[in-house]
């Protein structure tokens, strides 16, 4: 019966005219590589003003699946009729008689667009008239509630074409991705920095995934988990596979080991994060770089140590979760699906101190960094990166 999936858009819709078509543009286009990851078949995904449709023989996979494309607001499988009343209200008897159950009682839902010569009430109270006749013809007796009825059919007459459809799955919304250029995501494998990437992916941020590789403090299980994450972050970048950095770190963590105050040892590490994830970003032409930091969470996240850690660096640095606790971050991460990954087992890094400083003074930090050759640090590190991507077959080592 349904042969066409309605998508609907939020916030695309308060644009200009030309930023509006652009990012229709562009979410046409993650519309049909999400469709085409999932192997899900489709003869065309097309624009009306303030809708986006998909032909389908697969309707109900095909809106699960444009569901979870970013900008998406909400979707449904729906049948398609020519916008007469008459017509709509076949559909509506046909779908009411296979979805209501005798003792049920129904509602029809209509609204319209374009010119008619008719209202939207005026298609409600048609297609609820023909509906109604068509249960009686079935035996049942009917009931209709307007408030809270057993079940739905709603009726989105358009210009040319009505479309009836009962079912409204809701979408992940935010913006098209790539819409808002790119970002470094340092992803650690652990439960907030996959979280954190997806939210600016979500707003439609293109995510360049930075693993810090602290051998010998940390061993192979944390750079698989790292790794796996972003793999299941690829989910939510259809048609754009991800280009990944592993940076070695354990070098530097020695150095500061060796030739600064112990507890300072995660400020120091984080500081050092930054500066090596600022040259990835340049050299990607990207604007920013996101961390997975929520405020209070660990103590190496207070608000003391996150102003030192960032002091005199003039770097852009985003923490989406920084107002969020755990348990809003867990159920986040159970939904887009990297959850179960982030709680496997994994070496503890061997680097952080026993008692780690939790009011950290920028003064101090930058007086420490001034016995070490930084840049050569970081350059040596950069030299050494790793790069992959995530591919269908698996990810795949370029450098």
């Amino acid at each position: 019966m349904f042969d066409v999936v309605i998508v609907r858009y939020g916030e695309l819709a308060l644009k200009s005219r030309g930023v509006r078509d652009s990012f229709e543009k562009t979410l046409v286009r993650n519309i049909e590589a999400m469709l085409s990851q999932d192997n899900i078949s489709f003869s065309r995904v097309y624009r009306e003003w303030g809708r986006i449709f998909i032909n389908t023989d697969d309707p109900t996979n095909a809106a699960t699946a444009a569901a979870d494309v970013f900008g998406v607001v909400s979707t449904s499988p729906a049948a398609i009729t020519p916008a007469l009343i008459e017509d709509a209200a076949e559909v509506c008897a046909h779908i009411g008689g296979e979805l209501i159950k005798d003792g049920e009682t129904f509602a029809i839902r209509a609204r319209r667009s374009g010119n008619h010569a008719f209202s939207s009430t005026d298609v409600g109270r048609h297609c609820g008239d023909v509906v109604w006749a068509h249960l009686e013809s079935l035996g049942y007796i009917p009931s209709v509630d307007l408030d809270h009825p057993d079940r739905e059919i709603f009726v989105e007459m358009r210009q040319n074409y009505a479309y009836v459809f009962t079912d409204i799955l809701e979408g992940v919304g935010g913006l098209p991705l790539g819409t808002q250029g790119k970002m470094v995501a340092l992803i650690s494998g652990g439960i907030d920095s996959p979280a954190a990437a997806w939210f600016l992916m979500r707003r439609g941020v293109t995510i360049i995934p930075v693993y810090f590789n602290n051998t010998p403090y940390a061993d192979e299980s944390n750079l698989q988990k790292a790794l796996e994450c972003i793999r299941l972050l690829q989910r939510w970048s259809p048609g754009n596979p991800l280009k990944i950095y592993e940076v070695p770190n354990g070098e530097n963590l020695k150095d500061f080991i060796s030739n600064c105050k112990y507890k300072n040892t995660c400020i120091f590490c984080k500081r050092m994060m930054y500066r090596l994830a600022f040259e990835i970003m340049k050299r990607e032409k990207a604007s920013g770089i996101i961390t997975g930091s929520s405020l209070g969470q660990v103590a190496s996240q207070t608000a003391a140590n996150m102003y030192a850690e960032s002091y005199g660096l003039g770097i852009p640095i985003y923490h989406p979760l920084i107002g969020f606790d755990k348990t809003e971050i867990i159920d986040l991460t159970r939904r887009i699906g990297t959850y179960e990954t982030s709680i496997q087992k994994a070496t503890e890094c061997g680097a952080v101190p026993e008692h780690p400083e939790v009011r950290a003074r920028f003064d101090i930090l930058v007086s420490e960094e001034q016995k070490l050759d930084i840049d050569k640090m970081v350059q040596d590190s950069i030299s050494d990166a790793k790069i992959f991507r995530v591919e269908k077959s698996g990810l795949h080592n370029t450098k």
